[in-house]
Order: structure tokens, then sequence, then C-alpha cells
């Protein structure tokens, strides 16, 4: 295998740097918020050890909402770009462009096993340049990506030792490759594919099989004319304890998920809950529209959820034809790289593992995803995808003049598309303006677009935003409900009730025995608490509020907010005994929250108990020392008391 020499490192380096610089003045956009600055795993004050309890987002994987994505060693590398920096984006930007430029070092070593010298520098440059991977290059939480990436090819490379000088097994490798493979699913589940691409290469590659030679093998062996010769038993060893590894770690990451797959909603992939066989039409034509993304990457979107791609209702519906197009072409490039042993075939056969089998936990063709296309989940088939494209160059490189110029022309128009586009990952405003652009139908969009006004206090124009996504996605319930707040927000309280009690009509109705979450989003649910909030203004109406903070509860009994609301209301209503048992169920929830401790002691100090209160206080001292109505309401109510000795203790 050839070696990577420190010019084309420098080189790819360079380019990676050309496309990215300017990505070191984007911010913290879109899933970021909810990864970087949501997430109390990041701060030092969290035990490490909770990064291995919760999920990519900082939920614990026991709780329902958690979406069950396993990433702690992603989590982990956040949690030291806060170490140093904290919340500074641009070290979190500068981190992810050095991953990826790790990524394209190692992609051109292991391109170096299939691919001539030049071909293989080929397919690296392309990688590093391709606008499809602005996602996981740009926006943060695409860092996921970028370390499972580098352990995947850390482990292809490591198994590719794994034959010596005499064609016998060197264990150690082996060993390293499932250490890796385990390190790459601990960054992304997808990291667990590459023990299929290490077989396709032992297989077809490395022993040079092909699928008539190994059809052949099994017949004679089945009808007792031969056994397994003695090459075949080496590679089926290697290949057993590959795959009994594997599934040892399929099994503890089931474990870790609690055998449940997490919960999405209709709105996050409509053809996962469509009826047969626009389910089936569906999900087989998102296989074309994502080849479609890597050959032609000229409109890209950050979020393809919601109506992006209507549904394919029909047989009859056209788009069918680029559905059967793509499995022909990729059936013919199958039948050949199997049928054959020449460099070409294994050079085939090694691009289309890069591209399906990293793909497969994302194709929603055996089990649903909550998305229904995302560029960042292309990045490892777009490995594959490159070598295609650089064994395409080989086969005409006897073209020289012309083979260079398309291949320079393809790297220049990608390297300046990357480069534009990460200017729309700059602000949330910024990135789903540009989003819009390329999509109208996704009511997702004009909801992010309102947030991003909303959060400039620009109401009356965030109020457009959220007008028309009700208009695209008439039944989306977050839609109303942003249009509710947003006239709250503009002091038309008659205007906010009405859009709030649009959404709760849109509420599916309880099922006893049926657990709602499982039918809706869980955040929904704040729109009983933001109707509640909004009337209680209205003495006259506190009953009515108390009402439904009482069926928010009664659909989802772990719901902290309604029981903190509803404390809130029962406290003014004078109902003390009622609020203290609503702060106690609460605290049951979230034992962590200084808010809920200082909330309890109000009500203490109602109900006349103030060595309660002021315990109560201490709590909420103890989990916040800043907590400034803590410690102001506690120290009063130590003079009140004339407890002096307390008061020094404090």
């Amino acid at each position: 295998m050839a070696v990577v020499s420190w010019k084309e490192i420098l080189l790819l380096t360079g380019l990676v740097v050309g496309c990215y610089w300017n990505s070191l003045s984007c911010g913290f956009v879109f899933d970021d918020v909810s990864a970087i600055l949501d997430n109390k795993d990041l701060r030092p004050s969290t035990p490490v050890r909770n990064l291995f309890l919760n999920d990519f987002w900082g939920t614990p994987m026991a709780e329902e909402r958690s979406h069950k994505s396993y990433r702690p060693l992603t989590v982990l590398t956040f949690r030291l770009n806060y170490l140093f920096s904290e919340l500074s984006a641009a070290s979190y930007h500068l981190l992810n462009v050095v991953l990826h430029a790790v990524v394209c070092v190692l992609f051109l070593r292991v391109c170096r096993s299939f691919l001539d010298k030049t071909s293989s520098l080929v397919a690296a440059l392309l990688f590093a340049v391709h606008p499809i991977h602005t996602e996981a290059v740009t926006g943060v939480v695409g860092r996921a990506e970028l370390l499972s990436s580098i352990f995947l090819l850390a482990a292809f490379l490591a198994y590719t030792k794994s034959t010596g000088a005499d064609q016998s097994i060197v264990w150690a490798p082996i060993a390293l490759t499932v250490v890796l493979v385990a390190a790459a699913t601990l960054c992304k589940e997808q990291g667990i594919t590459v023990v299929g691409i290490c077989c396709v290469h032992e297989v077809f590659v490395a022993q040079g099989f092909t699928l008539p030679m190994l059809l052949d093998t099994l017949r004679q062996v089945l009808q007792g004319k031969d056994g397994f010769p003695y090459a075949v038993l080496q590679t089926l060893l290697k290949l057993i304890v590959l795959v009994i590894s594997t599934l040892l770690l399929v099994i503890i990451r089931v474990q870790v998920i609690q055998s449940q797959l997490p919960v999405f909603t209709r709105f996050d992939n409509p053809a996962a809950v469509s009826p047969t066989p626009s389910r089936q039409l569906t999900f087989n034509y998102l296989l074309p529209v994502n080849a479609w993304l890597l050959l032609n990457p000229s409109e890209l979107c950050c979020d393809w959820t919601m109506g992006t791609i209507p549904l394919v209702e029909s047989l009859l519906d056209l788009r069918n034809l680029a559905t059967l197009v793509f499995y022909t072409f990729l059936g013919l490039l199958a039948y050949h790289s199997l049928r054959y042993r020449h460099s070409s075939a294994k050079t085939v056969i090694m691009a289309l593992s890069l591209i399906v089998l990293p793909f497969v936990p994302a194709s929603n063709l055996f089990f649903p995803v909550g998305f229904v296309v995302a560029e960042r989940v292309l990045y490892v088939p777009s490995m594959g995808f490159c070598v295609l494209v650089a064994h395409g160059f080989k086969i005409v490189s006897h073209l020289k003049k012309i083979s260079w110029l398309m291949i320079g022309v393809l790297l220049t128009t990608h390297a300046v598309k990357t480069f534009n586009r990460n200017w729309d990952w700059e602000s949330e405003y910024t990135l789903f303006t540009s989003a819009l652009k390329v999509n109208k139908n996704n009511a997702k969009l004009w909801n992010n677009v309102g947030h991003a006004l909303e959060n400039q206090s620009n109401y009356a124009k965030a109020l457009q935003y959220f007008l028309q996504a009700t208009r695209v996605q008439p039944d989306d319930i977050g839609a109303h409900m942003n249009v509710g707040r947003t006239y709250k927000n503009l002091n038309k309280s008659k205007e906010a009730e009405d859009a709030y009690l649009v959404a709760k009509s849109l509420m599916p109705q309880v099922i006893p025995g049926k657990k709602y979450a499982t039918r809706v989003a869980p955040n929904h649910l704040n729109v009983y608490i933001n109707l509640a909030n909004l009337i209680r203004a209205n003495d006259s109406r506190l009953e009515e509020a108390d009402q439904l903070y009482r069926q928010a509860i009664s659909m989802r009994p772990d719901f902290k907010q309604a029981y903190i609301s509803r404390g809130e209301l029962l406290l003014k209503m004078n109902k003390l005994t009622e609020a203290r048992d609503a702060y106690l169920r609460a605290l049951e929830l979230d034992r962590t929250n200084a808010d809920l401790w200082y909330n309890l002691a109000i009500v203490n100090i109602e109900m006349k108990d103030p060595s309660e209160a002021l315990k109560n206080f201490n709590h909420a001292l103890e989990l916040n020392p800043r907590h400034k109505l803590a410690l102001f309401n506690s120290a009063l109510l130590m003079q009140e008391s004339g407890d002096l000795n307390v008061s020094s203790q404090v």
C-alpha cells in the first residue's frame, strides 16, 4: 500500500482550509443550539459519567423523549471545547475543520489500497471540496460524522494488516479493528458499518474471489466433492471473529437504548406513517434523491422534513422512473464488480460498499429514522462516490488534457460552492432563509426563520413567517403555537388565544391505555401551558386555566413544566396545600432545579412554616449559589425569625 507523502498531506490540508476558513465566523445554528448551548453535559459541573448515560442532546437515555442517539465520545470533544473556550463558536468550528482534514488524509490512504496513486489523490481532493460536506463540517453537530469517519477509516486500515506475509492471520490488527469499530460507533451509530466494508474487502479484494467463484466453491462443498480451501477457511475465521464482535456491540447498543426506538412525529418523516405502497415507493425514491445531491450539489437545504419531498402515492408517479434508473445503474455496477476479478471490478465493489453500507442505517428501508433526507449522513457514502469519479477519471486518463481539464473544473466549482455555502451557516436567519430559496413547502423552515426574527425581537416580521407556516402546513400544531406566542408578544391577547385554541383542536384525543407520546411530539403539550398562562391573567378564568394544566398532566404524568405552572397558579388561588403537592411532584421529576426549591419555599412561607422554607431556600442555594431571590428571601426570613446562628452559617 503506497504511503501518503507530506506534499499530499499539505495539499489536502491547504485545500480544506481554503474551502472552510470562513466557517470560523459562523455561530451555533439549528441543531447546534440543542447539542451545544442547551446541553448541560458540556459543563464542568456535570459528572463525566453522565455523558455515558445521556443521549447526544443531554437527555437521559431512559426518558421517552430521548432521541436514543448515543454518541458519548462526540459529546466528550464538545466538552473539551467548552473547557478551553466555553461557548466561543470559532473553536468548535476550527476543530471540525481540522477533523475534516484528518479524514481526507485517511481517505487518501484507504484509496491507495485499491486505486493507483493519481486516481486516489483525485478521489481525496474531490472529497475535500465536495459541497455536500458543509453540513457535516460547518455545522458543529456534524462532528459526529467526522469523528466516526476517522475511526471508521482507521479500523479499515487496521484490518488490511491482518494478513501476514505467509498468508497467516495476524490477530493484533483484528483486535485493534474491533476497538476502533467500537470507538466509531460511540461517535455515531453508522460507524459499525465498517465491519461490512472490511468483509467486502477481504473477500473480493484481498482474496480476489468473485461471486461465481464463491457459488462454485459452495456447490462443490455441499456436493461433497471437496472441502473448503485453506484460504477460504482462513478468511471465514477472520470474518466470523469480526462479525461476532460486531454482534456483541449491537447487543450492547440495543441495551443502551433499552430496546426502544425513539419517538418521531409524522412531520419529521411523513412517509414513515404512510400506508402501503406510498411508504415503500417514497422511501425507495429517496435513494435517487440522495444520489442526485452527490451528483449535483447545487441546491442544498439544511432541513428536508415535512412537505419538502411530496409522497410518492402511486405507481404511475413519474418519479418512480428515477427510482428504476437508480436501481438499474446500481445493479449494473454490482454485476460488473461481483462477476470479474480485474482491478476495475475491485475498485467498483469497494466504491459500492462505501456508498451503500454506511447509508443503510439512514435509508429508512429497514426502520424509520427522524428525517427524510439529511445531507450530513452522506459524508461517508460520498467517499464511495468520489472513488467512482476518480475511477472514471482513470478510464479516460488517456485523454490527458481533457480529463485533467474536467477534473480541474469540477474541483474548482465544488470548492467555490462549498466556500459560498459556508456563509449560509453564519446565523440561523441566513441558514433558514437560504433553505427557503430551495424549498418553500416545508413549514418548519418558515417557522425557523420566524424563530430567528423572534430572537431579534422583530415580532411583527416573525408573525408573517409563522402565519405562512400555518398556510403551508395547516395541521402543524407548532406553527399555530408560534402564532399564538407572537401575538402575545405583540400584546394581542384575543388573537393569541384564538391561535392557541386552533393548535389545541389539532391535538389528538387521549386514547385510554395508549401512551400519548407515541402519537405526538411532547413539546406540543406546551399548547396547554401557553393557553393557560395566557388566560390566567384574567382572575375570573383561573379555574379554566387550572383545568388546562390538569389536562396536560393527565396526558403526560411526567410533564414537569405543567406541575410548575400549576403550582404557581394554585399559589395565586391561595390553594397552598395543592400548590405544595404540585411542586413536590415536580421535584420528584427534577431535584436539580433551583427555581423549584425556591418556589416550594415561597409556598412554605405562605403556609407559615419558616423552618421548612429556610431548608428549601438552602436547597436552591446549594444548586445555584447565585440565586438572587433565594439569597434575598432566605436572609429576610432569617432576619425576621432572629436566627442569627443560621444567618452566620449562610
